[in-house]
């Protein structure tokens, strides 16, 4: 059962805190504009007891921020004029009677009675039994806050506060918010570091060990780079703390050893654009979608491909994922509907990589057909096809992989079962190649994969020796080597945010890399 809040709430609990922090001309200004008032004094017994007492230079300031009905509000008015002719300030009583508009509305409504206190103030002497007829000054007082407090709220103080806090405490117990985490209130996001200037890594930073059957098959950093999330041949997905290489049991489902899971090995994994959404894809050709801060599974697509899935891709609006198969098919796919949507043919060997291009207006996809191809999001047809270089061998190499390049949305990186990697534009002219090689006595192995830093100061090749291969974007020069793998080496990903990169290999470690 949802909850309906109220647009008047949610404003009085701005006013509560315009008047908390003394923004008077804010207070006045949202008031009146809005017409709601507050009608809430910050200590009810207090105020009362300032009504029972006649503490009338306490009470009368609080009236403002106050909705009473008129007749009590002339009654206590009454009570504050006859306690000053009490007193003989007949003066201040006749003033007040003349200034006040509680009063400029009696003498409309009720001639008599605003008669009848205009002749007091002209008289001499007042008898107090004449003046609060036939009864006493506090048992009027009395009757008064007993009538007042069935108009006015008790309301504890800094209610915005504690509310946002209450609410930030929640996310953080659903594992939405990182604990420890610098939350920007305005934005809804974890503030994050960012690298005012990119460097490639060189030293290693942490080395996550999996079991002795078992190993990362792909990982992937969360938008905001909090989390590094992998996806294992045994079909576990795990979400670690790349600072510390732990697991993050900050997240419950974690915490009590509920992961996310498949049947079979988990090959790709995607983050949608907000990070509040995981898709998985595994070997039998099942995509499943995760909310990430409490592991539940929103939207599974038991047989999205005949076989393994290879990548996935969000939508912008994370509405739609793309995948792409060793079926030699792409597809996109409705999280909402559960169905899919749209299929995309003519590869005639494995999708390898598909991904969204030109802000989301296209889709590109690479192949062991040797070819990258270009399609109409709307119609799914081709509408470019692309060859990179081929070796002077007979054999077709096959596309591994395509990154869009973050400098210029009309290029692509590409990475082929080759030595040499390339920049390509989407209307297939080659404008740099990337050879993993620094003298004549390097042994030159095939690329595996390849990913760039955020702002594509970087793009680095992973090969299958074990090394990877760090080229600047600026000429292409190859800058740096390093080994990050002995045995296998699968991909690698790039942090959104820091010079950091994670590696996974089948010799059952996922490593991540800082710069030195």
């Amino acid at each position: 059962m949802s909850l309906e809040i109220e647009a008047t709430d949610v404003i009085k609990v701005i006013l509560q805190f315009c008047k908390e922090n003394g923004l008077a001309d804010t207070f006045r200004a949202l008031q009146s504009e809005s017409q709601v008032i507050l009608n809430s004094v910050d200590h009810l017994d207090n105020f009362l007891a300032d009504i029972r007492g006649g503490r009338w230079d306490q009470v009368l300031p609080q009236l403002s921020n106050l909705k009473l009905p008129k007749n009590k509000l002339e009654d206590l008015y009454e009570q504050v004029v006859l306690e000053l002719l009490e007193l003989r300030e007949s003066d201040t009583a006749r003033a007040m009677l003349r200034q006040t508009q509680v009063f400029s509305g009696m003498q409309q409504d009720q001639p008599e009675r605003y008669i009848a206190l205009e002749r007091l103030c002209t008289r001499t002497f007042i008898d107090t039994k004449e003046l609060y007829k036939g009864t006493t000054r506090e048992k009027r007082r009395t009757a008064l806050a007993a009538s007042i407090s069935a108009e006015v709220a008790a309301v504890p103080p800094s209610r915005l506060m504690v509310l946002i806090g209450q609410a930030l405490k929640w996310q953080q117990q659903q594992g939405a918010i990182p604990a420890g985490a610098n939350f920007d209130l305005f934005r809804g996001t974890v503030a994050v570091e960012i690298e005012d200037e990119e460097r490639h890594p060189t030293a290693l930073d942490r080395t996550i060990r999996f079991g002795a059957k078992s190993h990362p098959e792909c990982a992937v950093f969360s938008p905001n780079g909090q989390y590094l999330v992998s996806g294992s041949v045994d079909g576990f997905i795990e979400v670690w703390d790349h600072r510390t290489g732990k697991l993050r049991k900050d997240l419950a489902y974690q915490n009590e050893e509920k992961f996310m899971m498949h049947d079979t090995a988990v090959l790709c994994l995607a983050f949608s654009h907000d990070g509040e959404l995981l898709a998985s894809g595994s070997q039998d050709g099942m995509i499943k979608v995760w909310r990430l801060s409490t592991g539940q599974c929103l939207r599974r697509f038991d047989a999205a491909h005949t076989q393994g899935i290879t990548s996935l891709s969000f939508s912008g609006d994370g509405s739609q994922v793309l995948s792409s198969s060793y079926d030699g098919l792409l597809r996109l796919h409705g999280i909402k509907s559960g169905r899919m949507l749209k299929e995309f043919r003519g590869h005639s060997s494995y999708v390898n990589y598909a991904v969204f291009a030109q802000d989301g207006a296209v889709v590109v996809s690479a192949s062991s057909d040797a070819t990258i191809r270009v399609w109409d999001l709307k119609s799914c047809e081709c509408t470019a096809v692309l060859k990179p270089p081929q070796p002077t061998s007979s054999a077709e190499v096959a596309v591994l992989g395509i990154i869009p390049n973050p400098q210029n949305a009309d290029q692509l990186i590409v990475c082929t079962k080759s030595p040499t990697g390339y920049l390509m534009t989407l209307q297939g002219q080659v404008i740099r190649s990337y050879i993993g090689k620094t003298s004549s006595a390097d042994i030159l192995s095939d690329y595996v994969a390849c990913t760039c830093s955020p702002r594509g100061d970087f793009i680095y090749f992973l090969a299958e020796s074990g090394w990877l291969h760090c080229f600047a974007a600026a000429h292409g020069n190859l800058v740096h080597k390093v080994q990050v793998a002995e045995k296998g080496p699968i991909g690698i990903t790039h942090h959104p945010r820091m010079n950091v990169l994670a590696s996974c290999s089948q010799d059952g470690v996922l490593k991540t890399w800082k710069a030195g």
